[in-house]
């Protein structure tokens, strides 16, 4: 049961720090989608992809002491920022989690804004149909986002430069 959560420690220790619970469940499913070995069962929610086991997970993680979750309020909303504590760390000393290239893809994933991860993990839910078919998705579900040709476009060229520095 704690490989599982020693994986999420292990993601937010690779970021260093992740600000926002949304950027959080994207970032994990598309890792998931790039292959690493992610348990959690991801549904289509408001905002893409989400995790109610991640959401779990996460929040028994605070509570053992080795997340630090920090909630600020930012204009009209809160947000939440998410480091590892030092018994996260020592934790995962103790946890070997082996994930090559994890570290590089969370990296840059952690450099996008929340938006585009969400039309990315979009993207990567719908990936059994065809691009057409995926942009109509796009459109329809996600039609107060406003996103753009181009910003799915850029969104598949993303997710290849991805999938190379994952390693497929």
């Amino acid at each position: 049961m704690l490989k599982d959560h020693a994986k999420i420690i292990h993601a937010i220790a690779a970021s260093e720090e992740i600000i926002g619970r949304k950027k959080l469940q994207k970032m994990v499913y598309i890792a998931k989608k790039m292959a690493f070995p992610f348990q959690e069962r991801f549904q289509f929610h408001f905002y893409g992809p989400y995790s109610e086991e991640l959401t779990l997970r996460v929040e028994e993680l605070c509570n053992m002491g080795f997340l630090d979750e920090v909630r600020e309020k930012k204009g009209g909303y809160f947000q939440y920022r998410y480091t590892l504590t030092d018994s996260g760390k020592e934790f995962l000393s103790l946890n070997d989690v082996s994930m090559p290239n994890l570290q590089a893809c969370l990296s840059d994933m952690n450099s996008q804004n929340a938006r585009f991860l969400e039309l990315v993990s979009t993207v990567l839910y719908f990936d059994n149909l065809s691009k057409d078919e995926v942009q109509e998705k796009v459109f329809t579900l996600k039609s107060k986002q406003r996103y753009t040709e181009e910003e799915v476009e850029s969104a598949y060229q993303y997710i290849a430069k991805l999938r190379e520095k994952a390693g497929q």
